[in-house]
């Protein structure tokens, strides 16, 4: 897949960013590696996945009894190898929860020289630093009796780390009551736009999450042994990776040019047909009540080699 990555540009991007997030699926019966996950109640597998905007990188499966960022270090590192083996000098970007917030992967990424903008969950020191403002915001919410979103910036760190770092604060107050954010990035610019335009588009990637167990099947993973559960998770990451560029190459400009694999196989591919075989050739006859021939016919054209 990551291959494929490669040969799908044209030109030398300028700048990489990818998105790390861990999902549960949950698994069949006694399975190998079937552990219980207290976060998602019930037991289940954890497989890591990485994108690059709509494109699948890495799909990973793995038990859920482990850290939800334990190998995400090294499979970054080799992503960053191979693609900056063809691209010497583009910028490489990590992204994301607080889920991978761990002290290695951000000194990594400083030590190569990799940008990353990732979740920091609450704790009592952070919430200290923002106290006052957390108040102000409070009191500006009680005046305007509506939602306020305050963003700040400053230096923190946690006894595990081995040097301060740059975390961004979002101070929002609701009437549901007070919801502080933050992130660790070491990027440059406005704490609010490294925020909003940013970080919160990572969560454009879980869209693509459950463009994969809910309509490629990626969480039939029932097989008794843990490899063909792997395997089926890389049978269903390579549809993904085919519709994608169907959806990329041949789509763009048409109804479905941002449309979910799911209705791209409903409305492009589930056509009713009949199979006819003889001796000396097999024909298939497509149903001429089809309702897309039209799109059918211009995306057979732009994948037909010239």
């Amino acid at each position: 897949m990551v291959e494929q990555f490669i040969k799908s540009f044209k030109r030398t991007p300028k700048k990489l960013i990818l998105d790390f997030d861990a999902t549960d699926d949950a698994v069949h019966g006694k399975q190998d590696g079937r552990f219980f996950h207290g976060y998602y109640d019930h037991y289940c597998f954890l497989p890591l996945y990485v994108f690059c905007k709509d494109q699948l990188l890495v799909s990973y499966l793995r038990p859920s009894k482990i850290d939800g960022a334990k190998h995400a270090w090294a499979i970054f590192s080799l992503l960053v190898k191979r693609l900056r083996k063809v691209w010497p000098q583009v910028k490489i970007m990590f992204r994301g929860d607080s889920g991978f917030c761990r002290w290695w992967v951000l000194s990594w990424c400083e030590r190569h020289s990799v940008g990353y903008i990732v979740g920091i969950p609450q704790n009592e020191r952070l919430n200290a630093r923002t106290a006052r403002l957390r108040c102000d915001v409070e009191d500006c919410f009680t005046q305007l009796q509506t939602k306020v979103r305050w963003f700040t910036d400053f230096y923190y760190g946690a006894r595990g780390w081995d040097h301060p770092r740059r975390v961004i604060a979002k101070i929002e107050h609701t009437d549901k009551g007070s919801n502080p954010r933050y992130v660790v990035t070491n990027l440059e610019g406005d704490p609010q736009a490294l925020y909003e335009k940013l970080y919160c588009a990572r969560g454009e990637m879980e869209n693509r999450i459950k463009e994969q167990q809910l309509d490629l099947f990626a969480d039939r993973t029932s097989c008794h042994r843990w490899w063909p559960n792997q395997f089926r998770l890389l049978l269903s990451s390579l549809a993904y990776t085919l519709l994608e560029a169907i959806r990329r190459l041949a789509l763009a400009g048409t109804e479905l040019a941002r449309a979910y694999v799911g209705t791209i196989r409903l409305k492009l591919l589930n056509i009713g047909a009949i199979i006819l075989r003889n001796t000396r050739r097999i024909r298939f006859l497509l149903s001429s009540s089809y309702p897309h021939q039209d799109l059918f016919f211009l995306v057979a054209a732009k994948l037909t080699p010239k």
